[in-house]
């Protein structure tokens, strides 16, 4: 078994998003996930329409808040899941060019990306970025980060570069 010295990579503070593209990202995110709902519900509407059936209809017509509120919070964990564990990015990072990566720079594994999912629904998580830190709870505490794509593929591209000039050295 052969073991490694290659040194790994590490996010530093330099490359996080600002607080501005984090706030770009919440704000079209959340403009895009009231998209996705309204394009469930016209879907709906429509398998209803076909099938001759009005019962989705009427139960759209007559949701109360709290099924919205689940309804929304299920359309949120699967958009932000989706996104992240396939694309390690939302349609906010795409725009802000930000991508999510952990401490090495690498896409987070699925069950991280559920982790911070579900921490965005912890109380006041929106107010986490307030302050010095462009670092909310849901990215401490699934020891994620997001970072500018551009400046973070240029330093990791760096970084392993001067690694393999090291390696060839030897």
């Amino acid at each position: 078994m052969e073991l490694s010295n290659k040194r790994k990579f590490v996010v530093t503070s330099d490359l996080l998003a600002s607080q501005g593209q984090r706030f770009g990202n919440y704000f079209i995110d959340f403009i895009f996930q009231y998209v996705l709902i309204f394009l469930i519900s016209i879907i709906v509407i429509i398998i209803s329409e076909l099938f001759d059936s009005d019962s989705f209809v009427i139960w759209i017509e007559n949701i109360g808040r709290f099924e919205e509120y689940i309804f929304g919070i299920i359309v949120m964990v699967f958009y932000y899941v989706i996104a992240e564990s396939y694309f390690s990015r939302t349609i906010g990072k795409l725009i802000t060019k930000t991508v999510v990566v952990d401490i090495n720079g690498e896409k987070p594994e699925s069950a991280t990306i559920l982790k911070r999912t579900l921490c965005r629904l912890i109380p006041f998580n929106h107010f986490s970025f307030f302050g010095g830190n462009a670092r909310g709870w849901h990215d401490s505490i699934s020891n994620t980060y997001v970072v500018s794509k551009e400046l973070f593929d240029a330093k990791k591209k760096q970084f392993y570069e001067l690694d393999e000039i090291g390696i060839s050295q030897e």
